[in-house]
């Protein structure tokens, strides 16, 4: 994925280390055609009050048309963990 490097810098303010997994394979219907691409993968952790402007951020920023930007619940975790991703991320 050109300007992943980029993406993710830019992300920073929004997020607590996002993991970056390269060497991934994608395969997708797009405008009426099968395609098989290498893609990387970003795990990103936010607060739910940030996905909005976060998915704006990266629509406005990724290569892509369409990138793909998904939320899942945390629903638990370390204690500590929670609450430093939480001091970690802007309001």
């Amino acid at each position: 994925m050109e300007g992943s490097s980029n993406t993710v810098q830019s992300i920073v303010v929004y997020v607590t280390v996002p993991n970056r997994e390269a060497g991934l394979e994608s395969v997708y219907l797009w405008e009426g055609k099968i395609n098989t691409d290498p893609e990387e993968l970003l795990i990103i952790k936010t607060r739910q009050s940030l996905l909005g402007a976060l998915t704006e951020h990266v629509k406005a920023n990724h290569e892509y048309d369409v990138p793909e930007v998904i939320a899942l619940p945390i629903t638990g975790g370390s204690p500590q963990y929670l609450e430093w991703l939480k001091n970690s991320t802007r309001d």
